[in-house]
């Protein structure tokens, strides 16, 4: 799902920058007020086990690729916040070292996948949760939905960013990273379900250590 550099357009680039860092920065604000001492190791494991996961990827047409995304079980296990800050450090050395998307387009994969992405899964999680009930299926269900939904959604919010760039016509790059991202979904909701059921039953006080709200 990473956007390579030479695929935006500057002003679409640069509007993606600045939208990504007013958000990341709200982020490390509300983290700082949060952090216990028991998250800032979380954090780390959490954002290696990410790392590994999104070094998967899924071949996409028109110079994209697609991959686990990683949002829903950051935003689950550590909250909206913090999963935004793991999920932004993960891309960042991703784009740096490995060159998995570019610099100038780091800003709207920052914000396609760690700022939209976690906060649909965080949103999508506690809805479903709402609505469900607190045992462990209504759990489980709301996982595999929020982990879904976030991939389509940041997948769709990439799609819009090359559209507006004129890198593609708005019908075919939307049809194109949806019907790709619809089942590569499925899969990171499949994952992301199976890792969250994994903690739940081996160390469920991990799954307590967000905020609740």
């Amino acid at each position: 799902m990473h956007i390579p550099d030479g695929f935006l357009s500057s002003p679409v680039a640069v509007a993606s920058w600045a939208a990504s860092a007013g958000a990341i920065g709200y982020a490390a604000r509300r983290a700082g007020h949060e952090l216990g001492d028991r998250q800032v190791p979380l954090m780390g494991v959490a954002g290696a086990f990410i790392f590994a996961a999104q070094m998967l990827n899924f071949p996409v047409a028109g110079g994209t690729s697609g991959h686990l995304l990683g949002g829903a079980l950051a935003a689950i296990v550590l909250g909206p916040w913090q999963g935004a800050l793991v999920l932004t450090a993960v891309l960042g050395v991703q784009a740096l070292l490995f060159q998995d998307g570019g610099l100038l387009a780091l800003g709207a994969n920052v914000l396609n996948m760690a700022v939209v992405g976690v906060l649909t899964a965080w949103l999508t999680y506690r809805a479903g949760r709402a609505l469900l009930g607190n045992g462990r299926t209504a759990s489980l269900v709301s996982t595999f939905v929020a982990a879904w939904l976030s991939v389509v959604v940041s997948s769709l919010l990439a799609a819009v960013e090359l559209a507006l760039s004129g890198a593609y016509a708005a019908d075919v790059v939307l049809t194109a990273m949806g019907a790709v991202h619809l089942p590569i979904g499925l899969g990171e909701g499949l994952i992301t379900t199976a890792v969250i059921a994994f903690v739940a039953a081996t160390r469920p006080d991990l799954l307590t250590l967000q905020p609740a709200r």
